[in-house]
């Protein structure tokens, strides 16, 4: 299985934090201070590897001394690179629980069946996260990523169940030349 291999992004390094190469980092885990206990985190391409001691924290981030890291200007240098670790050193989910990088792809149904499309992100900007979808070259929807919204998420059937109905780009485009 493809997602198996996929690594997992814990979380971004958003910049310095002092003058001796500690970063602040949003965190992505659930318990945000956890960003650290899934051992070393690495880029998106594996091309370099880090370990992260967290030192506290600071209004919704976490600080953190880095591997390697002993001054502000290499601190500046890491500002938006994403940390990920293997998805092996993550627990699986529970039922009806799952991890947002598993919804990317993932074919989007309306509530009567018909198609609106595949997940193509999941946006999270600190008030909640949302869902990106993509129809062909249409522009992306973005649905609320609430149970109102989203009531139906089927891993095992590859698809998740979007409610209110969500319009196709053919659809916007036929009603606008109405």
């Amino acid at each position: 299985m493809v997602r198996a291999k996929t690594p997992i992004c814990v979380g971004v390094v958003l910049g310095p934090h002092g003058i001796r190469g500690a970063v602040r980092i949003k965190s992505f885990t659930s318990e945000p201070a956890r960003v650290a206990d899934y051992g070393p985190v690495s880029t998106e391409d594996g091309s370099r590897s880090f370990t992260l001691k967290p030192i506290g924290r600071m209004k919704g981030v976490i600080l953190a001394e880095i591997s390697g890291v002993a001054d502000r200007s290499t601190a500046e240098s890491l500002k938006g690179v994403r940390l990920y670790v293997p998805r092996a050193a993550l627990p699986e989910p529970e039922e009806e629980e799952f991890y947002h990088a598993d919804l990317v792809g993932l074919t989007v149904e309306r509530t009567d069946g018909s198609p609106a499309g595949r997940v193509a992100a999941v946006l999270d900007h600190g008030a909640g996260a949302y869902l990106e979808i993509v129809e062909g070259d249409g522009p992306a929807l973005i649905i609320p990523f609430t149970r109102r919204a989203v009531p139906l998420v089927d891993m095992a059937g590859g698809r998740v169940v979007v409610d209110p109905p969500v319009e196709s780009a053919a659809e916007r485009q036929a009603k606008e030349e109405e």
